[in-house]
């Protein structure tokens, strides 16, 4: 018979794996070069975390220069590109976001609903951990 020590212990390191999980988010173009790269993963804070309505960091306060991962409505996937300019139209936010590498901005203005992460950096470095995501990559066939 398993011990209640053991049960706990397992229930810590799952749900400290599922906290880490939800922190971090594999890039998956180069469109942010030479930031990070295809298969980077970064690490980010969440504006409903686990779905619960815990916000790390609100997405009416991103500023010009923050990395942003939002839901596109231009591809499948989600976007990890940069803010390069705030605009209000009709009294509504709108945000122009461009990935560093690509010569044009995204093709449509972004609502702060439609941001869910922020990239965390430290003195204006992403914290990135390099290539271990292209095993995800791999295994998703992208």
């Amino acid at each position: 018979m398993t011990n209640k020590k053991e049960i706990a212990i397992y229930i810590i390191i799952i749900f400290i794996a599922l906290f880490i999980s939800q922190h971090l988010n594999v890039v998956i173009s180069g469109s942010m070069e030479p930031v990070f790269s295809r298969g980077d993963i970064v690490a980010v804070e969440k504006d409903n975390l686990f779905g619960l309505g815990i916000q790390e960091f609100n997405p009416s306060d991103i500023q010009v220069g923050d990395i942003v991962v939002y839901d596109a409505h231009w591809v499948n996937e989600s976007v990890i590109h940069r803010v390069i300019n705030i605009t209000k139209i009709n009294g509504t936010t709108y945000y122009m976001i461009k990935g560093d590498h690509n010569s044009i901005p995204d093709p449509y203005y972004v609502k702060a609903d439609q941001i869910t992460d922020k990239v965390i950096t430290i003195n204006d470095n992403p914290v990135v951990i390099p290539y271990i995501g292209n095993l995800n990559l791999w295994l998703k066939g992208l």
